[in-house]
């Protein structure tokens, strides 16, 4: 099974769209929210190499990037192929 970490915040509208992308298309998500918790924000900066926008999607630890990273990987019909390297 994929590993699918999203590091996301409140009132964030494109963090809904990301999570919203997977969902539609089944796909089960780890949610970390870095406005409640700050380690977690210094976590995804030193994953995403200094990304300080969000979302950062992360996929099998994979650094896919933001909203609009991940519905291009998707458009293309590359996310399947990213959710299946393991």
């Amino acid at each position: 099974m994929p590993k699918i970490e999203i590091y996301s915040g409140d009132y964030c509208p494109f963090c809904q769209r990301a999570k919203g992308l997977l969902t539609q298309r089944g796909y089960v998500y780890t949610e970390y929210n870095v406005q409640l918790d700050s380690t977690k924000r210094e976590e995804m900066m030193i994953r995403s190499v200094g990304a300080r926008t969000i979302p950062q999607v992360f996929i099998n630890g994979r650094h896919v990037g933001g909203y609009d990273a991940l519905y291009a990987l998707d458009r293309k019909g590359e996310l399947a192929d990213w959710l299946a390297r393991v």
